[in-house]
């Protein structure tokens, strides 16, 4: 799901909560994401052991 060039909703344990984001690259090793942020079209790198919800669905750890 977040392989596809779609837009998503990520919510991540953050002060900010929800976050709709498109994912750009994925990093194994250091289990780190690259997310373009549709608000603001900042470029993030974000951690997926931070990720518990995307789309509505409930991430299983």
């Amino acid at each position: 799901m977040l392989q596809s060039p779609e837009p998503v909703g990520i919510k991540l344990w953050t002060y900010s909560g929800e976050i709709q984001c498109r994912p750009l690259r994925y990093d194994f090793y250091k289990g780190t994401r690259r997310m373009k942020l549709l608000d603001s079209n900042e470029i993030r790198q974000l951690r997926d052991v931070c990720v518990f919800e995307i789309n509505g669905m409930e991430v299983l750890m």
